[in-house]
């Protein structure tokens, strides 16, 4: 099994779990999340590399996975081709990226708090590809998957409060805390404020859905 831009290794753990560490490989474009990814996952074979030319050899895997990353990738196609390329036949590829328009409530909320301030925000619903219903289902047929199906993935995150929350952008990961790291601090405390009225004042923990698209098609 590969994880396509892998990241600290949160979907490369599961892999692990199910299948063991031998049998899975990942990388990233990002140094410190392979040195992360390496150190949390003693043995696994995870190395420094883009998706649009992953540095893996044809036809090596036969589950290829890209977990919220086409939305970053600067050439689609190219991307959907590699994966294909180290794709074993009949091999399983498949692609999720979040729901930005409504079906991720943090970022959705966050994101409108950022236009209150910002007209010009980079919302993600904006800027990003494959976030829309049939987006990733249309580009792995262009590139000759098989039998391509969509379906939708839906999680739910708790939070102690909603400090433990808005701790998460601080940390400037991603376009959203990128974004709130940038705004002077009189901005970023009023983006605070109200993105805690957005998503209804919680005074104590609370729980929010993210719905992700979701396309698996084979390998010809």
């Amino acid at each position: 099994a590969l994880d396509v831009g892998c990241g600290p290794g949160a979907l490369t753990s599961e892999l692990i779990r199910r299948v063991g560490v031998d049998a899975v490989s990942a990388f990233d474009p990002s140094p410190p999340f392979v040195d992360a990814c390496a150190s949390r996952h003693p043995g696994l074979d995870v190395r420094l590399g883009r998706a649009e030319a992953i540095p893996f050899g044809d036809g090596t895997f036969d589950l290829v996975l890209a977990q919220l990353v086409l939305h970053f990738v600067s050439d689609g196609p190219q991307t959907a081709a590699e994966m294909r390329r180290v794709a074993q036949p009949g091999a399983t590829i498949a692609a999720c990226v979040w729901d930005f328009a409504g079906g991720m409530v943090m970022l959705r909320a966050f994101w409108d708090a950022a236009l209150a301030i910002d007209p010009e925000a980079p919302d993600e619903a904006r800027t990003m590809r494959f976030g829309k219903a049939g987006e990733i289902a249309e580009l792995f047929t262009d590139a000759g998957y098989r039998d391509v199906r969509e379906t939708t993935l839906t999680v739910a995150s708790d939070y102690a409060s909603f400090d433990e929350l808005w701790a998460g952008f601080l940390l400037g990961i991603g376009p959203a805390g990128a974004f709130c790291r940038s705004l002077p601090d009189d901005r970023r405390e009023a983006m605070r404020v109200d993105l805690h009225r957005r998503l209804g004042s919680p005074a104590a923990g609370l729980t929010l859905t993210a719905t992700a698209h979701c396309a698996i098609g084979r390998a010809p």
